[in-house]
């Protein structure tokens, strides 16, 4: 029944430096560099790449990207860039269980590709010392450009869905509704994933409590939920997940994405302004905040019955109870980690990825 669906998968990465743990950034590596490291890997064995596109100044077409600022000449053509971090981006996959396993070995050889260059990606999903990048201008529209400097210092992932035609006709008749059935469960969602409770090299701190997610704070102004792709099957990028260093995770994030948009009992809407209210609140107090507690668990209820009646197992969001009733997430961890042993230790651990299989990469 599952015939019809694509998925992939796209994870930022922080770099760090793997003898000592410490944070990279533009100033520390250049495109070039990267660019080398990453062309080498071998796609041996990695399913075909079509539906993919190089992303300037790439040469190469490859499932890893140098993440950053794009640096423009005079016709604003993509030249160099100021990287901010790594990407990974799985071919487009027919199965869940065949994104995941792609996504797995892409890491591997991702990762052992940096550590010959000491260096190894981070689950992070915001730089936990640098706050702030200023560019020249690299894109025609002002507000384009703003958000290029906004997120050079933010990590995530984006859960990349496409359903069978006759799905997509109806989730697509009525733009204006889905969107904002997005905007009303987005937050709840991004609420049992938050991963970057740092700023400055500290945690960090809103309105006198320590906040979860200043990447969530700090784009939930003007980054959307979604993007919709009318041009490729119609693929939905779902945004607002923050990182991860367990593979269980990523499964689990694209089964919420798949129970949320298949589910026509969700009766939750809310406008963009909203959204961003809510997101702000979330980053701060996580599932906790309120109403996003009820608004996840209407998704989660509903999920078993929603994902088998299109073939999927959804025995795997059972690995989400802690994180509901006790509001436990990636930055509670790192939060007590943190005031333990320092942030190498953070950056340290979140740097080995745990798969499906329970090995440790």
């Amino acid at each position: 029944m599952t015939s019809g669906f694509r998925f992939g998968i796209e994870a930022e990465f922080l770099l760090a430096r793997k003898s000592d743990s410490r944070p990279l950034w533009y100033k520390d590596v250049s495109f070039k560099q990267l660019d080398q490291i990453f062309s080498q890997i071998s796609l041996e064995g990695l399913p075909s790449l079509e539906g993919l596109s190089a992303e300037p100044p790439h040469e190469k077409l490859m499932p890893f990207i140098v993440e950053g600022y794009g640096i423009v000449d005079e016709n604003f053509k993509v030249i160099d860039a100021y990287p901010k971090g790594a990407e990974i981006r799985t071919p487009v996959c027919y199965s869940i269980d065949e994104v995941m396993k792609v996504y797995e070995e892409c890491y591997r050889r991702f990762k052992t590709a940096l550590s010959q260059h000491d260096m190894v990606p981070v689950a992070m999903s915001h730089h936990p010392i640098e706050t702030k990048f200023s560019g020249p201008q690299n894109k025609r529209r002002h507000d384009f450009w703003q958000w290029a400097m906004e997120v050079m210092t933010t990590y995530g992932p984006d859960i990349n869905v496409s359903f069978p035609e006759p799905i997509t006709k109806k989730l697509f008749s009525d733009l204006e509704d889905l969107n904002a059935k997005v905007n009303y469960y987005a937050p709840a969602l991004a609420a049992i994933s938050l991963a970057s409770p740092f700023y400055k090299g500290q945690l960090w701190e809103n309105k006198s409590q320590l906040g979860l997610s200043y990447r969530t704070f700090k784009r939930s102004i003007i980054a959307p939920a979604i993007e919709l792709h009318a041009d490729e099957n119609f693929r939905i990028e779902f945004k607002v997940f923050e990182m991860s260093s367990h593979s269980i995770d990523f499964k689990n994030y694209i089964l919420l994405v798949l129970a949320l948009f298949l589910d026509e009992t969700l009766k939750g809407r809310s406008s963009a302004p909203e959204r961003i209210y809510d997101l702000g609140l979330v980053s701060r107090l996580g599932i906790k905040a309120p109403e996003m507690r009820e608004r996840f668990m209407e998704i989660f209820s509903n999920a078993p019955a929603v994902l088998k009646k299109h073939g999927f197992n959804p025995d795997s969001l059972n690995e989400l109870t802690d994180r509901i009733e006790n509001g436990h997430c990636p930055s509670r961890e790192m939060q007590t980690l943190f005031k333990a042993e320092g942030l190498n230790a953070v950056i340290k651990k979140y740097s080995v990825l745990h798969t499906l299989s329970g090995e440790e990469i």
